[in-house]
């Protein structure tokens, strides 16, 4: 078969914002946000595939186990939008699973082995490109044609969405440890790399009391004013770091927060273990801040965190319950 010359489609991008009103809801589709990597998908119909990043990296080696998904359309060429994930034992995306398979695309031999210990899945969700470009077409036809692919395989599946009902499904995925949802409107075209306020995305997060162990010197802009804050939490009478916390504040509160954490200075880090951060500055841990952050991951770190607000009316001694030994 003579492959077909694909046009390079980087990937259209999400907005992050909130529900559409219960006036609008059944103008938008809803898809479960995932925590993989984002690839889009070229089958020129020859047989093979190319997946590239959202930076345009080609990064197939990365992934041999989604080869096979070259025949699946057999002659017809396409370009497919979707995710690559890599799966807990309760089927759920694991984001520090799949980070031992990222980067791997300059190593294929041990890409193959990774593959072997952690096989990764591929969710589709989008179809700018099948046998002819589709980028102008509504949401709903694109997406009618890429269900009617029928692409579902051992490493590869196109799960549904939902047309209204936004409320109920955002619920779904927080009663289910999922991250979030995706809204898009159903009218809405293809935008190759553009983050676009036809497509929504709202991510479920949680929020924690940490206790602040130190602070990393702000760059640029922020030069003189902390960059970020570096976070414990109890856990069997020691106080465990558990993340650096960068985002959340204006430049009134980070030069707020400054005056207080050099009153706070001192030469010992009060985290134990001690983190290997080069550049840290150490406090006496007696601020109390709440973060807001998506999960955990295995070894106990926030991941995405977010600073909310100081707790002058906590102490560390009351701020939160330990945590477990080996989170």
């Amino acid at each position: 078969m003579t492959p077909v010359t694909l046009p390079f489609i980087p990937p259209m991008l999400a907005t992050p914002g909130s529900l559409p009103t219960a006036a609008q809801d059944e103008r938008w589709a809803y898809e479960t946000k995932q925590d993989g990597q984002r690839v889009m998908v070229y089958l020129p119909g020859d047989g093979t595939v190319l997946l590239r990043a959202r930076s345009g990296e080609d990064i197939t080696a990365a992934y041999p186990e989604l080869r096979p998904l070259g025949g699946a359309l057999g002659g017809t060429a396409a370009v497919l939008d979707g995710e690559v994930l890599a799966l807990d034992a309760r089927g759920r995306a694991d984001f520090q699973l799949l980070q031992s398979r990222m980067g791997l695309a300059h190593a294929p031999a041990r890409a193959a082995r990774r593959a072997a210990q952690v096989p990764v899945h591929l969710v589709l969700f989008d179809a700018p490109y099948v046998a002819e470009p589709l980028l102008r077409l509504p949401y709903t036809r694109r997406r009618a044609r890429l269900e009617e692919l029928g692409l579902a395989g051992p490493h590869w599946s196109t799960p549904a969405a939902v047309t209204g009902h936004g409320a109920e499904a955002l619920r779904a995925t927080r009663e289910h440890g999922l991250e979030g949802v995706v809204c898009k409107r159903l009218d809405s075209v293809y935008e190759p790399g553009v983050r676009s306020r036809a497509w929504i995305k709202i991510r479920n997060m949680r929020s924690e009391d940490v206790i602040v162990g130190g602070w990393l010197p702000g760059k640029g802009r922020l030069a003189g004013l902390p960059g970020a804050v570096l976070v414990g939490q109890r856990a069997g009478g020691r106080l465990r770091y558990v993340g650096g916390v960068g985002t959340g504040w204006s430049t009134a509160e980070r030069a707020d927060l400054a005056a207080l954490l050099a009153a706070a200075a001192t030469g010992t880090c009060p985290f134990d273990p001690v983190p290997r951060i080069p550049e840290a500055r150490w406090v006496l841990p007696r601020l109390v801040g709440e973060v807001s952050y998506s999960t955990r991951t295995r070894d106990g770190m926030l991941r995405q965190p977010s600073w909310q607000r100081l707790r002058p009316d906590l102490t560390p001694r009351e701020s939160a319950a330990d945590l477990p030994e080996d989170p």
